[in-house]
């Protein structure tokens, strides 16, 4: 490959015209021209104004290289908690850019390029893989507006990355507690029935705290959230509040209290709005829009919402934040979510962006992910918008964390689409009644093999000190305090509680009787 072809995309009259500008101004070009320049200028001071002389060549290959990561990097990642990665060329090896071990202790003034100053190729492949080849791959270089460009660099750095101090650690450990414990717990204690379960992929219960939390901080006011069954009762519970013994009576076959309009499996379907006040103090109301079993149904409906939401709010978009939680095959296998996509930024439609948030458990129903779509990822829609892409390993719960919040933090600034791969597994088959080792025997039996996201994280934990191991049991059985609680508080339930959805809208409104449904209006106008 050419070790200059990230230069050779540019017209060489345009550079020098830069360079030009670059001279009289270092602001009127853009951050990464302006540290090239610098470096550049430093080459040549220290090597004359040979452009060609060796040094000078190495520096252009070290550029090249930094490219290469920001390009391809994602490909190298370790995002993939049960599964080797797909091998893919070129690979990010020194030699694909004419560099080799000898220069690994060379001093590079492109090092600057990545906030490290003039620093050595080791170092500087160190940082390198740490940024972009670790528990967190991202996709950006597609994206045309250098301003985004550079705020994603700076905050995807890993000395910029937002950190969890000992309580912010000990809060997730709750979340990822709650998320693991509930599973358990219906598990126990209704063997059997459906629940479409979230083990293998808990993240997502901190994920969307995290992203909510974050948002009170930068103007969220209400968050809608659109999703098909995975994962809903969880949610439901643990981030919307939705009473254990509500849920537990859904469970125990209770008839609803809504005189037989509803019927089913409806707890996978029904919606649910809290407003509640958030850890950060501020007051944030949280919508989960009903939908049936059609998967990405409930996309336009989502953003419908918010944005009748947002004109409510004066059209302030940074107001309401819609959250769509999709499937790795129903996000690429679904037309709607392409449709979705591209009302993004119409003037009519535009919601400020919103947070595509992929619970990939690498399994259709019974389908592996290679024979179910021909693209790489399943978040390749995204780049028909230039919408900002992570793929985060759904085992590390602090990554997960960190990309929620730099997502959060990109949507408030830039109204811009976010998709978040949130790689993990399904523990059981498509439900509880399924038996996925007869379609994936070879996947099941490594998921079979592996901790969950909550003893990886715990044991983390542990071993730096954040937590005892007294602490951690002690939370652990205030949380199954609170369900056997609920489990026995909805025995005593005569029938099962529906809540209103978005009720404070509907105030002063009545819903239809079935009379006035099967019987034509009378539509015709008395004349006088």
């Amino acid at each position: 490959m050419d070790p200059l072809s990230f230069l050779s995309n540019a017209e060489p009259g345009a550079l020098d015209a830069m360079y030009a500008r670059y001279l009289q101004d270092p602001e009127s070009v853009d951050r990464s021209w302006r540290l090239f320049f610098a470096g550049f200028d430093l080459s040549r001071a220290q090597y004359g104004e040979d452009a060609a002389s060796p040094a000078t060549l190495k520096e252009f290959k070290v550029l090249d290289l930094i490219h290469g990561y920001r390009t391809r990097g994602h490909l190298f990642t370790q995002t993939n908690p049960i599964r080797a990665r797909r091998t893919y060329l070129p690979t990010l090896d020194l030699a694909q850019f004419d560099l080799g071990e000898a220069d690994l202790n060379t001093v590079f003034q492109a090092g600057s390029e990545v906030g490290l100053g003039p620093a050595t190729l080791k170092d500087i492949v160190a940082h390198l893989e740490a940024t972009y080849c670790e528990s967190i791959g991202i996709e950006y270089m597609y994206i045309r507006q250098p301003e985004r460009l550079a705020w994603i660099r700076d905050r995807i750095e890993l000395v910029n990355r937002p950190r969890l101090d000992a309580e912010g650690r000990k809060h997730v450990l709750k979340k990822i507690s709650q998320a693991t414990l509930f599973e358990e717990f219906l598990q126990k204690k209704f063997v059997g029935q459906k629940r479409f379960s979230l083990e293998g992929g808990e993240s997502l219960i901190p994920a969307l705290d995290a992203m909510i939390e974050s948002g009170t901080t930068r103007g969220v006011k209400e968050v809608v959230i659109g999703m098909a069954h995975r994962g809903r009762l969880s949610t439901l519970a643990h981030i919307l509040g939705k009473p254990y013994a509500n849920i537990f009576g859904e469970f125990e076959g209770k008839a609803y209290d809504d005189d037989g309009l509803f019927d089913g499996d409806v707890k996978y379907h029904l919606g649910y709005s809290r407003k509640q006040v958030a850890d950060t103090g501020e007051e944030v109301t949280i919508t989960l829009a009903p939908n049936p079993s059609h998967l990405e149904a409930v996309d336009p409906v989502v953003e419908g919402i918010a944005r009748a939401r947002i004109d409510a709010h004066g059209g302030d978009e940074g107001s309401v934040l819609p959250i769509l939680i999709h499937g790795d095959a129903a996000i690429a296998g679904q037309g709607v979510v392409y449709e979705v996509a591209q009302m993004a930024g119409l003037d009519g439609y535009r919601t400020g962006g919103t947070v595509h948030l992929v619970v990939n458990n690498q399994v259709g129903f019974t389908t592996n992910y290679l024979d179910a779509r021909t693209s790489t990822y399943c978040t390749d829609v995204a780049k028909v918008t230039q919408g900002l892409v992570f793929h985060v390993n759904a085992d590390d719960v602090e990554a997960v964390v960190q990309v929620m919040n730099i997502a959060l933090d990109y949507r408030q600034t830039f109204q811009r689409d976010v998709f978040i791969d949130l790689l993990g597994y399904r523990k059981y088959g498509h439900n509880e009644g399924d038996e996925p080792k007869f379609t994936q025997p070879k996947l099941y039996k490594a998921i079979a093999a592996h901790s969950s996201p909550r003893d990886i994280y715990l044991q983390r934990l542990l071993a730096d000190g954040s937590v005892s191991a007294e602490e951690a049991e002690g939370m652990k059985a205030e949380l199954l305090a609170r369900m056997e609680d609920g489990f026995e508080e909805a025995k005593t339930m005569e029938l099962s509680v529906v809540d209103d959805f978005l009720s404070e809208l509907w105030e002063g409104y009545r819903p239809a009787k079935e009379s006035e449904l099967t019987t034509s209006p009378d539509t015709g106008v008395t004349q006088k």
